[in-house]
């Protein structure tokens, strides 16, 4: 299977937990990743970083739309450096139009898209091509699709940042492309906890790298004062959400996540962007359920295999690391 990822890593480490597991996944090919909100390429620099530490300097990267179509103004902002990573990042600064290029590319070369971050870069990519997205699954995070969802902490629309950060690329994605989209109602029951983090940071540099930083960020967003509400469903000692991580894993057919076909349209109140299911709205894809412990479990081994040595084995001309992954 191929796959792009669309991405703003460099904030909540989920993306870079998304980006490792689709390295230790040795039967999906990494066609391309794009950033999103990077102005500067830091965000490019950083995926650059983490594809070295996993032998995937092959794989294409270039930064992409620097602000908010619907704003103009910047989406997202990086957290301390020194906290988050373990040395010097140099930036990746693309020409301009770079990003809807390798997009391009990717679809031409059949991939799906995993949007992880705000969906501007496809909405560019819309815009400069019409129909282009038209041509393939896009598997977004995000999503609000009222109290029916059944989220676990019950959190406004205003949190679904890659939506609302910018709400007129996420209208144009819903019209212009075959969506999936992963609401935070059940990336939230992709809990990892403190107790996991040894698992990491056994598996390797890259899996110690991601421990350092979801530590960092739990600290950051005090994610422990989640668990205090009983009736929530967070775990007492929760460390993260694994909402990009688990949208891949959608995009991967991985058993541990089912969805259901619906009829939506966008609507805009106080609230941002939010999806109301009607009968004449338009049709997509909308996840229902996880296996929360399981895919937890699961998006361990893949990172433990994508810390791994790289080894010969070709296949579709990419270098692949040890170990498989069903799909």
């Amino acid at each position: 299977m191929h796959l792009h990822l669309d991405t703003d890593l460099g904030e909540n480490p989920d993306d870079a937990c998304a980006l490792a597991m689709v390295l230790g996944c040795p039967d999906v090919e990494l066609t391309g990743v794009t950033t999103v909100g990077d102005p500067h390429g830091q965000r490019a620099g950083y995926v650059r970083h983490l594809l070295h530490l996993a032998g995937g300097d092959d794989v294409p990267v270039a930064s992409g739309a620097a602000v908010s179509s619907t704003t103009e103004k910047p989406m997202g902002r990086l957290p301390e450096h020194d906290r988050y990573w373990d040395h010097p990042v140099t930036p990746t600064k693309s020409p301009a139009g770079a990003a809807v290029d390798l997009l391009d590319a990717s679809l031409s070369r059949g991939a799906a898209i995993a949007a992880i971050g705000p969906f501007t870069n496809l909405a560019d990519l819309q815009a400069e091509r019409p129909g282009r997205l038209s041509q393939t699954q896009v598997f977004a995070m995000g999503g609000s699709f009222g109290a029916g969802d059944g989220g676990r902490p019950d959190w406004s629309p205003v949190l679904d940042t890659n939506v609302q950060r910018d709400p007129r690329a996420a209208h144009i994605l819903l019209h212009a492309a075959d969506v999936t989209w992963v609401p935070l109602a059940v990336t939230t029951r992709a809990q990892l906890g403190a107790a996991q983090l040894p698992r990491l940071i056994a598996a390797g540099a890259l899996g110690a790298l991601l421990a350092r930083q979801l530590a960092a960020f739990a600290s950051d967003r005090r994610a422990h004062h989640l668990a205090a509400d009983r009736s929530s469903g967070v775990a007492d000692d929760v460390v993260a959400f694994l909402h990009d991580p688990l949208t891949c894993a959608m995009a991967l057919h991985w058993r541990e996540v089912s969805a259901q076909t619906a009829r939506v349209h966008a609507v805009m109140n106080a609230d941002g962007l939010r999806f109301e299911r009607t009968s004449t709205g338009r049709r997509c894809r909308v996840a229902t359920n996880v296996d929360g412990d399981a895919f937890v479990d699961r998006w361990l081994a893949t990172v433990k295999t994508a810390s791994e040595p790289r080894v010969a084995t070709v296949r579709g001309g990419c270098r692949l690391p040890r170990g498989t992954c069903e799909t």
